[in-house]
């Protein structure tokens, strides 16, 4: 019982200290020093060799001007312990009253205490990054490993000399730690990253390339071409990118899943013709059947969706023709989806689309691969307007997998069957929620539909207009074009609300520009631009008009100027940031390589 009732007391007593600790760390942080500085002398008392705590009522003294008694503690602290980090705070209180010669004085002793023993480089070099004494620091760092040759602070280093705005010294130290230290390889591409996405990016990203490739040219050592791939990858320049996988496949053909996830990452950024070229070398350079059932799920993904009715038959005899190799299992359960999803969205078969879902279901799967079969029965069902089922099973998919992000994207296509239904309420309420979710594209999707059903109720209590667009958009889903754009200028021709107007031009410009009818999508998406300058769909007109004119037309002088105004006027879009680096790469700010 002692022995509980002292470990009882020592616990109490911890507890208490910390909540004081963390109580003087508060009030310090809110300006609070007096206070601050009253619970730190007593956290001193009970641990009277707390350097830590030192520093803080140091540092509590400084705010409240009192230097004298901020000096007297520090110098008395440091004849008894001789700790060179007192030496920095010594400095630095000097520094505060504007004597920078007496402080200079002390940074060197600090600095010089580390020439004597290279251990103290650590928290000396610490505290003088604290102050942001970037030039000590850096002094610190060269100090010890003078005299200590295995000590190596390029990393440290090289992220001071970023602060200095020396980038050029900054990449040059961060690639040779990398490559002395390539289990750190992700951290220092995360640094250089953080330069790369910054205002005025251009010249660093170039300084980079350039001692990228020099690196390569230098040593033939495959890490530089990986670290390159992984550059034009940050750039989003997968063509690029793929040059350098295949130099490394070359000398290390263990290395060909990176080229896969390479292809990926280009389809899914919409890089259509660069994943076209690297699924085709997939397909001619492995027998892999994983590799190529992947490879030619893809490639038909890509082929569908820009297919015309004539292509059709074509694409449903390779479909069935994979189908056939791999077998209806569970290894092939992607194929039956897309299969299942061209049936019904493309040949216009639901039936034949259900059948091949309700075999899939049959099969032996994680509750994944269920949710994922459902999914996909859900929107078959949507399709020939059985909305309350396509609800259920949507509602299954959230009930199996909470908080997954399938559950958040169940959610979303929950709430639009209830849209396309003509249930404004209830999905006004399940789109309040997900406009908050952590998926932005979930909740860029859900704020967007959001705004319209309340925009167009608040306008038309009866919701007339909106009853006509949702009708319209449910044709748009069914991969009926011709009918959503037939509903879509019967709005704009008859109905005369306001807020349906923008959005309806917006529909009918993507519609447009899906049957690569780009004139007729630049003229609805002008109309937007000027007509509905304070509307909420003004950075789409003009994102989706520099596209076209940059990427469809080759017309890049034309895009130009709407890059530019989103740049401008519209910083808070979705688009800004795509924008921002094509509008630079037309004014010729990157560096080629």
């Amino acid at each position: 019982m002692k022995k509980l009732f002292i470990y009882i007391f020592l616990l109490t007593s911890f507890a208490t200290f910390a909540q004081n600790d963390q109580l003087a760390y508060n009030y310090f942080e809110k300006g609070e020093f007096e206070k601050a500085l009253s619970i730190y002398q007593d956290l001193l008392k009970a641990q009277p060799n707390n350097t830590f705590y030192v520093q803080k009522i140091a540092a509590s003294y400084q705010q409240l001007t009192q230097y004298d008694k901020a000096a007297t503690l520090l110098l008395d602290r440091y004849e008894k312990t001789k700790q060179p980090i007192l030496l920095v705070e010594i400095g630095y209180n000097y520094q505060l009253q504007k004597d920078q010669g007496k402080a200079d004085k002390y940074y060197k002793q600090a600095i010089a205490a580390v020439t004597e023993n290279p251990n103290n480089v650590y928290t000396v070099a610490n505290n003088f990054e604290q102050k942001v004494l970037v030039q000590q620091a850096l002094q610190t760092y060269e100090a010890a490993s003078a005299v200590n040759k295995s000590m190596n602070f390029d990393y440290q280093m090289a992220l001071l000399q970023g602060q200095l705005g020396n980038t050029g010294l900054m990449i040059d130290r961060l690639l040779s730690y990398a490559y002395a230290n390539p289990q750190n390889l992700i951290m220092v591409q995360n640094q250089l990253s953080r330069f790369m996405n910054e205002e005025g990016e251009e010249s660093f990203n170039g300084a980079l390339r350039k001692a990228l490739l020099l690196n390569t040219q230098k040593t033939q050592d495959i890490f530089w071409n990986q670290f390159l791939s992984w550059f034009f990858v940050q750039q989003k320049d997968y063509g690029k990118a793929f040059i350098q996988e295949k130099a490394i496949f070359k000398r290390d053909p263990q290395m060909f899943m990176n080229i896969v996830n390479l292809a990926k990452i280009a389809t899914d950024e919409n890089e259509e013709a660069t994943a076209r070229e690297i699924f085709a070398f997939v397909l001619q350079n492995t027998t892999d059947p994983d590799l190529l059932m992947e490879a030619n799920y893809y490639v038909l993904t890509m082929d569908i969706d820009k297919a015309t009715a004539k292509d059709l038959p074509a694409i449903k005899n390779r479909i069935d023709a994979l189908i056939t190799e791999y077998g209806i299992t569970p290894y092939s359960l992607d194929l039956q989806l897309l299969k299942a999803d061209f049936e019904a969205f493309h040949l216009k078969d639901t039936k034949a689309a259900t059948a091949t879902l309700n075999r899939a279901l049959e099969l032996q799967l994680n509750k994944f691969e269920v949710a994922k079969v459902k999914m996909k029965l859900s929107d078959v069902l949507l399709i020939d307007e059985k909305f309350n089922q396509a609800i259920i099973y949507y509602a299954q998919v959230e009930e199996d997998l909470k908080n997954d992000a399938v559950a958040h994207e169940a959610s979303l296509k929950m709430a639009k069957a209830s849209y396309y239904k003509g249930d404004f309420t209830w999905a006004q309420k399940q789109l309040k929620v997900l406009k908050s979710n952590s998926s932005q594209l979930i909740a860029n999707d859900a704020l967007e539909l959001y705004l319209l059903i309340i925009d167009n109720t608040v306008e038309d209590s009866t919701q007339t207009a909106l009853k006509k667009f949702a009708r319209a958009d449910f044709k748009l889903y069914q991969n009926k074009k011709d009918e959503a754009l037939a509903g879509f200028k019967a709005i704009q021709a008859t109905d005369k609300t306001a807020s349906i107007q923008d959005v309806t031009l917006l529909r009918i410009g993507e519609i447009y520009e899906s049957m690569g009818n780009y004139d007729l999508a630049l003229q609805n998406y002008q109309q937007i631009i000027d007509t509905y300058k304070e509307g909420i769909y003004v950075d789409e007109a003009l994102f989706f008009s520099a596209e076209i004119y940059n990427k469809k037309l080759q017309q890049p002088e034309k895009a130009k100027p709407f890059y530019e105004k989103m740049l401008f006027e519209h910083q808070d879009s979705i688009y800004f940031i795509e924008a921002r680096k094509q509008f630079r790469l037309l004014r010729g700010d990157a560096t080629p390589s």
